[in-house]
């Protein structure tokens, strides 16, 4: 089983904090689509006669295109891939594009889940970080939604600058409010060159607390523990039933073919990505060329992976894997690696699956980094 995750790189503005590749003008916008739409024909054979069963439209922000535009892609895929029966097919979406007609044509459209770019409910929050929408118009969205979607997700973000603790519980019970069944949240992080960085280093915004951003993390885990919510990845809860299948596919080592301009795939052998250029993508896909580099993962680089991503999810590292994959060696380094997260109960190990403790979530990706093997 596999995926296709489809990167439409637009927006209407760039939010301050995004180091993700989008344009903001959609003069392409149609080359753009007839090169998605190449893309997935040259590449059909790459997943060698495996099913799909998710297809995710990632970008930017796919809610810019119409659900006729989005549909075409989805005909492709169908076109040139076996999909299963009822596949998980996301759209990821910001608030100012949902109006009632849009979600009603999405509804009535092979899309099955929507993911919802709130990010705040707070007006200051939004206009720190260059949002394009207002407070108003992510509830309205989320109710709207709510009418003719079961499966829906919000991304919220913690570690705002000013953001209280207070209003980040209030954040979380907004969302809540609404019978959302999944929540994405992630730290406010300053990218190397994004607009957040720049103000910050001028003195107009404040730096990130990571000490608040830990707190608020916790404070996360703890309201949506009490919500009946599977704290089931790093940055993802959902209620029984609610994950994402297209980002569990990731985390589990699943095969998996990224389409658009600086989207990644992996088939279990290689990673690739494509150019980051809407320019150079489109013209190379028109010549029939991939604009694309590869690299074949080495032993120790698919043991590195299996760690970060495995840490960060409820299925943990299994020693019983890492033995039957990597070997004797991998499992020997593995125990005296994690021996000190053991002893400080940032680790434990039951049945020999190896998982981050409540303490030590916050704190996995580091942890993760010190278990790696490095030549």
């Amino acid at each position: 089983m596999s995926g296709i995750y489809i990167h439409i790189p637009f927006c209407k503005q760039a939010c301050f904090y995004c180091d993700f590749h989008f344009s903001t003008s959609l003069k392409k916008k149609e080359d753009m689509i007839l090169s998605l739409i190449k893309e997935i024909e040259i590449r059909k054979d790459e997943l060698e006669n495996s099913i799909i069963e998710t297809i995710y439209f990632g970008g930017g922000t796919p809610s810019v295109f119409n659900t006729e535009e989005i549909q075409t892609l989805i005909d492709a895929v169908y076109k040139n891939h076996t999909v299963v029966e009822n596949p998980e097919i996301t759209l990821e979406a910001n608030p100012d594009d949902l109006s009632e007609e849009k979600i009603i044509e999405l509804s009535k459209s092979p899309i099955n889940r929507l993911s919802i770019g709130v990010q705040s409910f707070f007006e200051k929050d939004l206009k720190l970080m260059n949002r394009a929408h207002n407070s108003s118009e992510a509830k309205k969205s989320l109710a709207m939604a709510r009418r003719y979607f079961d499966n829906i997700s919000v991304d919220l973000i913690y570690g705002i600058p000013d953001c209280t603790n207070e209003e980040w519980r209030e954040n979380i019970q907004t969302a809540l409010s609404f019978g959302i069944p999944h929540i994405s949240s992630y730290a406010l992080t300053v990218e190397p060159k994004t607009a957040l960085d720049t103000l910050i280093k001028k003195g107009e915004i404040k730096n990130v607390d990571e000490e608040k951003a830990q707190e608020q993390f916790y404070i996360l885990i703890e309201e949506l523990k009490k919500a009946n919510f599977v704290h089931y990845e790093l940055s993802n809860f959902g209620k029984e039933g609610f994950f994402s299948q297209n980002n569990s596919s990731y985390w589990l080592g699943k095969s998996y073919l990224g389409i658009g301009p600086s989207a990644h795939s992996f088939d279990g052998v290689q990673r690739s990505w494509n150019v980051r250029n809407n320019t150079k993508y489109i013209k190379s896909i028109q010549e029939n060329k991939l604009p694309i580099e590869r690299e074949t993962l080495t032993k120790m680089d698919g043991y590195n992976e299996y760690i970060m991503t495995g840490l960060r999810t409820i299925w943990g590292v299994s020693f019983d894997k890492i033995e039957k994959d990597f070997g004797e060696k991998y499992i020997k380094y593995l125990e005296k690696q994690a021996e000190k997260y053991l002893e400080k109960e940032l680790l434990i190990l039951e049945n020999r699956i190896l998982k981050t403790t409540q303490k030590g979530k916050f704190l996995s990706d580091g942890i993760s980094s010190d278990l790696f093997m490095v030549n």
